[in-house]
């Protein structure tokens, strides 16, 4: 039981927890900014850059198609901002526009594309490919000392570590200027803080996560852990150091729960199938939320 567990579990699950640790860390700093949509955005926004990307390949590998969706992301925050100041409305307002209008080119785009021979539509776009991403190159726990197993690991897993990793690092680094613009923009000004710069580089890493995450679980826990988990936390603690550990506590049970729900929990009811370990995660982290919304001791605050 193990030995099969590592070989068809270890990997996926771990993807899913470095996925959505790195959607909920700068999801935090979004939503105390009053900008959680943006993540929605992007997640939905990246869809036409890997599209095009694929296009003209031809073929799918996840560097070309991580550049277009990093290409899209950055069209989508320059027509973002452009639409706000040209129309003189609110950020919300040009989010939805902007993000609904790219979606749709990107499904249009997928549709009348020629995929049939690859595994590229609508499905994979929202749900990923999470249950796919075994380890075939393990034969149990003891694979994870072997050189030549641990290059067989599937390629999301280290490119989700080192993006969390990267997250992380940006977070720690820009931690005290971050924290002044996120509460007093207006201090964090006469402080000499670049407060537009320090703005822009937190969409910038967001960006990178879920461009980072799209490819292996679809946009639909992109949305949910950008969203969800700081949300939760938030309910939690009225400190932001506080929160960064909670909304990460709540991303990685999400996950956990999540991808054994969704593999066992149809067959603990009687069920036959399996369901979407994507669609399970980021119903679990809905749940965690709807939770934290009665019982969190600052869910009025």
């Amino acid at each position: 039981m193990g030995d099969e567990f590592v070989i068809l579990s270890l990997a996926p699950l771990l993807i899913g927890i470095c996925a959505a640790v790195a959607c909920a860390l700068p999801g935090n700093f979004l939503l105390l900014r009053r900008q959680a949509l943006i993540g929605d955005a992007i997640s939905h926004v990246v869809l036409p850059g890997i599209v095009v990307a694929f296009l003209v390949t031809g073929r799918i590998a996840a560097w070309p198609m991580m550049l277009g969706a990093a290409c899209a992301a950055l069209v989508a925050v320059l027509l973002i901002e452009t639409i706000r100041r040209l129309g003189r409305v609110d950020a919300g307002t040009a989010m939805g526009v902007i993000f609904t209008s790219m979606f749709a080119a990107g499904v249009l785009l997928l549709e009348q594309s020629d995929t049939s021979s690859v595994h590229l539509d609508v499905e994979h776009a929202l749900y990923g490919n999470l249950e796919s991403l075994i380890w075939l190159d393990a034969t149990g726990w003891s694979s994870l000392l072997d050189p030549r197993a641990l290059a067989g690991l599937p390629p999301e897993l280290p490119r989700m570590a080192l993006t969390l990793l990267a997250v992380s690092v940006a977070i720690r680094i820009f931690w005290r200027p971050l924290k002044l613009a996120t509460f007093d923009e207006g201090f964090a000004r006469t402080l000499g803080i670049p407060v537009q710069v320090l703005s822009l580089g937190l969409v910038v890493t967001a960006a990178i996560a879920a461009v980072a995450a799209f490819d292996a679980v679809g946009s639909i826990i992109v949305i949910a852990m950008f969203i969800c988990p700081p949300a939760a936390a938030r309910m939690m603690t009225n400190r932001l150091s506080a929160q960064i550990c909670w909304s990460v506590a709540f991303a990685t049970l999400s996950a956990i729960l999540g991808y054994v729900l969704a593999g066992y929990g149809p067959l603990w009811l009687g069920g036959t199938d399996a369901v979407s370990a994507a669609g399970m995660i980021a119903t679990v982290s809905g749940l965690i939320l709807a939770g934290v919304a009665v019982i969190g001791p600052h869910r009025t605050a």
